[in-house]
């Protein structure tokens, strides 16, 4: 995989978008059990897995997009507004 250069958006193939959203329940995830770290104890190994689990489905995302022709889905400025599209 060439090196990120713009923001990326979940999308693609189907595969690829079931990557991106699984990506998002694992930081949904990780943000819960930092949560709970202040509350109790929390294996910094788990954190660590959910963390890297998270990265890896982004990265299996992009490879399954690039393997499929289609590339990453870039997030586009909208022109003259400097808001997003």
């Amino acid at each position: 995989l060439e090196p990120l250069k713009e923001f990326i958006l979940p999308g693609g193939t189907p595969a690829a978008a079931a990557c991106h959203f699984a990506r998002t329940l694992c930081r949904s995830a990780e943000r819960r059990l930092v949560t709970l770290n202040r509350a109790e104890p929390v294996n910094p190994t788990t954190l660590a897995y959910v963390n890297r689990l998270s990265d890896l489905l982004f990265v299996a995302a992009r490879a399954i997009n690039k393997e499929s022709g289609l590339g990453d889905v870039l997030w586009q400025k909208a022109r003259g507004s400097g808001k997003k599209q």
